[in-house]
């Protein structure tokens, strides 16, 4: 496990009241609903993207669909290591030390410099990476401009990120969920200027759509760092002595390194069963991207829930009260596990009522019908395991879900989904189902962890290298 240098907070023959109240559950719902609100603007985003381009073309409805997953593999690898701010900052702010919460946010922004060269970097060749994966070739350019006009408002995107993981650790919400609202109106409206060419404005199709995210992005950047500025200013300036010594950067990445490659990974799993998918023919990709787009939006919740467990419990421990840092993960725990058992049964009940709303192919509605169920079943196990990732988090044990997303996905997932596919009359039901065993096991484990990890002595992350 990660957790760099420590410092005692507390143990497990702490006296206290270890199962969670209400009062610990109202503290989840009111940093979670936020939270979960970001996340699905942050979706939303996307979401009117594709639909706007959608009344383009065909061609251009997948130039955009190609270059998102382009994007979205490097930046999100990079929001993961940022989110080594989540532990760092919450127990700093939890322990009223002021010095570790400005040192973790200037180192931060240096890291968030650093990804966007790398990431910038990993964009460049897109053109000739796409074409060499035997992508259409009517779609390649146009997706390689896309993402060549997205490399502008990656710097931001990261800015953002650092910004938000500091408020939201510090319980500071509203500016977060207030720059959210702004960028999804801006964007929509710009897309709506440059797809189109309105008002005299160049109709630049996709490329359009690219140039209104990357605008976006800045705004909502510009606008939470305005927005947060009186929190954020007396941690920001002055620059503190030494937080460009390569001891405590690497302190951090070694934190955020195993969450962004988990992320990475897990994002890879979900695009392997989707390229699987692909290879049983059109209207099992299709009725695959309806399931998923809807297990995608009620998945929003739970991970708004994440990163409420991950500040509370970073919270608890930073003030030296481990009982109440158990009962901030019994209680993320039972609100992300109470609302996906919600969502499970509106899908359970209406697969085919929410398949319609999509489309009205009818092969494409019967196939997605069959899988939103499926969907419905690995809901629980997804909420947990992403709660689950986030408790860890908060503790700053972050290798542990990495090793466990490794062996549920990849070594257990997938190859049931492969072997139910394909060795099987199952088809598309048989790869879903695999997504099942691999949540299940993911969660299954996760939870193993944070009892072990509970019920030992909880210790408060030091990321600062010992220098003179």
């Amino acid at each position: 496990m990660t957790r760099g240098r420590e410092q005692k907070s507390g143990g497990g023959a702490v006296a206290g009241r270890a199962r969670p109240g209400m009062a610990d559950l109202r503290a989840t719902l009111r940093l979670a609903v936020p939270m979960a609100l970001v996340q699905v603007g942050l979706m939303a985003m996307g979401v009117v993207d594709t639909i706007m381009v959608g009344h383009v073309s065909p061609a251009a409805l997948a130039a955009v669909a190609l270059g998102n997953v382009y994007f979205t593999g490097p930046t999100l690898f990079g929001q993961g290591v940022l989110m080594a701010l989540d532990p760092i900052v919450a127990q700093a702010a939890g322990a009223r030390d002021h010095e570790a919460i400005a040192r973790a946010l200037q180192r931060g922004v240096l890291t968030a410099l650093l990804l966007t060269v790398v990431t910038a970097a990993a964009f460049v060749p897109a053109a000739p990476l796409l074409a060499a994966l035997h992508q259409p070739r009517d779609v390649v350019p146009t997706s390689a401009a896309y993402v060549l006009v997205c490399i502008p408002g990656v710097l931001p995107f990261f800015g953002f990120v650092v910004l938000r993981q500091t408020l939201q650790a510090m319980h500071r919400t509203t500016a977060i969920v207030l720059a959210i609202v702004a960028a999804n109106f801006v964007n929509a409206g710009l897309n709506w200027l440059l797809i189109f060419g309105n008002l005299g404005a160049p109709a630049l199709g996709p490329v359009g759509s690219a140039w209104a995210s990357t605008a976006a992005r800045w705004l909502m950047f510009l606008m939470l760092l305005a927005l947060g500025w009186r929190e954020l200013r007396p941690h920001l300036l002055p620059v503190r002595r030494g937080v460009h010594w390569l001891a405590g950067l690497w302190r951090l990445l070694r934190i955020g390194l195993p969450i962004g490659t988990t992320m990475l990974l897990e994002y890879g799993a979900f695009a392997a069963v989707a390229l699987l998918m692909g290879l049983l023919g059109t209207v099992p990709m299709a009725g695959h991207q309806i399931a998923l787009n809807l297990a995608s939006l009620t998945f929003q919740v739970p991970v708004g829930v994440s990163a409420a467990g991950a500040v509370l419990v970073g919270h608890g421990i930073g003030r030296g009260d481990p009982m109440a840092a158990r009962r901030a993960a019994g209680a993320a725990l039972g609100c992300g596990a109470a609302f996906m058992s919600l969502s499970a049964i509106l899908l359970l009940s209406a697969p085919g009522f929410l398949a319609s709303l999509y489309t009205d192919q009818p092969a494409v509605v019967a196939l997605a019908t069959s899988l939103i169920p499926i969907a419905g079943v690995f809901q629980v196990f997804d909420g947990l395991q992403v709660v689950g990732a986030g408790v860890l988090r908060g503790v700053g044990d972050t290798r542990a879900p990495l090793v466990v997303n490794i062996l549920g996905f990849w070594m257990l997932g997938l190859p049931v989904s492969i072997a139910l596919g394909f060795g099987t009359r199952a088809g598309p039901i048989g790869l879903w189902w695999g997504l099942v065993v691999g949540l299940a096991a993911v969660a299954f484990f996760l939870l193993l962890r944070i009892r072990h990890r509970l019920a030992g002595e909880l210790r408060r992350l030091q990321v600062e290298p010992q220098r003179a």
